[in-house]
């Protein structure tokens, strides 16, 4: 939603536009061991979206292939696009875009950003495929910020195990943060704190082994009740986006 609204902002094909993105995703890439070119990873990113355009069997996709020769604004195209697929899109963008949609969901900076997108990307990849996620090791791990940049994520940094590092926990404190901004009266946060305590003891897998902390539950951050957002975040978030 918000690559759709900040790219949207400057057109309606902003996703198109070179000028919106780093060199490196829009420069044609070479091999330099063969000197043999491939297409810029910005035009490999375009040919799977239209792959995809072409495969969607939605009215709205439908509705723009006949009507507007297959053109879709930003805002309609981020509905049908896989999460990997805004994700690639995320980490080309120039840092002052990545960076106002950052701070939309309180991350400090694009980088971190383009990771937790990442992270958040794997967990959904494996839960999809219902494959073990429990005490897996994380491929993507996300970024951990500092106690100063986000509080409320400031202990995972505390890790010292290659198990608190790369576990699971991980990636559940950086949904249950973003949710915070996405939804301040969702009650996932406590519905993970429920499920986990009613695992049942065992000598040879434990909580530990997803990389929770000790006293995990008693951090703010899964705290039961639901905090509201910061006044600023909410009157940020009002301002961009009509009532009513």
């Amino acid at each position: 939603m918000q690559l759709g609204y900040v790219l949207g902002r400057r057109s309606a094909f902003a996703h198109l536009d070179s000028s919106n993105f780093v060199d490196s995703f829009t420069a044609v890439q070479i091999n330099t061991k063969t000197g043999v070119t491939s297409p810029s990873k910005h035009q490999q990113w375009n040919e799977r979206v239209k792959s995809r355009q072409a495969e969607s069997d939605e009215a709205f996709v439908a509705h723009f292939r006949d009507k507007y020769d297959d053109e879709m604004p930003i805002w309609a195209l981020t509905e049908i696009l896989e999460l990997g697929q805004l994700g690639r899109l995320y980490s080309g963008l120039n840092n002052s875009i990545a960076t106002e949609i950052a701070t939309t969901y309180g991350a400090p900076s694009k980088r971190v950003m383009s990771s937790w997108i990442s992270s958040v990307n794997y967990v959904r990849n494996v839960s999809a495929h219902h494959a073990r996620l429990f005490n897996r090791k994380l491929v993507s791990a996300p970024a951990r910020p500092t106690l100063e940049q986000v509080p409320l994520l400031g202990h995972l940094k505390e890790a010292t195990s290659a198990k608190q590092v790369f576990g699971v926990y991980n990636a559940l404190a950086v949904m249950a943060y973003l949710l915070r901004s996405i939804d301040s009266s969702s009650d996932w946060a406590a519905r993970v704190v429920a499920l986990i305590q009613s695992f049942p003891d065992s000598a040879h897998l434990t909580t530990a082994s997803m990389g929770v902390p000790p006293y995990w539950q008693h951090l703010e951050l899964w705290s039961l009740r639901q905090r509201a957002q910061p006044s600023s975040q909410r009157s940020a978030l009002m301002s961009r986006w009509p009532i009513g």
